[in-house]
């Protein structure tokens, strides 16, 4: 039973989700851009997907962060890591869960974030404006792009989500999980790591795996 246990944990491990943007392998990518250069050494995405991830309205998901006004840049940058995470992270495989949708296979389920990255998430985002909880759907997109659907009051964030763990568990439907784990604790992801130091990820995957 034992060895049947450490294979499956060993499969969570080192893995890239069956998703739109993600390579089928993790591996290294010299030319990853701006904020998702932290995962280099070993990323499900590609340099082009990096690049995108820090453009308005990218090809990745034709998503309009500023639907209610432009989003101030200190904001935007959680989403640009966010993304960053969420398509170049090999480290997210025991939280991999099937996904019902037309463009991905799979998505993430309740990643438990760690608590900093959460708040600062929150605090930098507090007076940023949105019409929605949740991101992933309900939108109108007849334009091609996200709008807010008929009748959503755009709003600061602060009333939209009033606290970190709202916004970091309903924006993407309960993608990540707030925690009260710090980092550098081993048990929660961080979106924000120094490459330098080696990522610290790996063993927080290893520890759930």
């Amino acid at each position: 039973a034992a060895s049947a246990v450490r294979t499956t944990g060993d499969s969570l491990l080192n893995i890239c989700m069956d998703a739109k943007h993600h390579k089928t392998k993790p591996g290294p990518e010299g030319q990853l851009y701006g904020q998702c250069v932290l995962w280099k050494d070993n990323a499900c995405c590609t340099a082009n997907t990096s690049q995108e991830a820090h453009e308005d309205q990218s090809y990745l998901y034709n998503f309009n962060w500023d639907h209610c006004g432009a989003m101030p840049q200190k904001c935007k940058r959680h989403f640009i890591q966010d993304t960053c995470l969420y398509e170049c992270s090999p480290n997210l495989g025991p939280w991999i869960d099937q996904a019902d949708t037309s463009w991905r296979k799979e998505r993430i389920r309740d990643v438990p974030l760690c608590r900093e990255d959460c708040e600062q998430w929150w605090e930098d985002c507090q007076d940023a404006v949105t019409c929605k909880a949740n991101w992933h759907k309900g939108w109108n997109w007849t334009t091609g792009t996200n709008q807010c659907p008929q009748g959503a009051m755009c709003q600061k964030f602060k009333f939209v989500f009033p606290t970190a763990a709202a916004l970091c568990e309903q924006i993407w439907s309960g993608s990540y999980l707030y925690t009260s784990h710090h980092r550098g604790s081993g048990r929660c992801i961080q979106m924000w790591f120094d490459p330098a130091q080696g990522n610290p990820n790996i063993a927080v995957a290893q520890y759930y795996a």
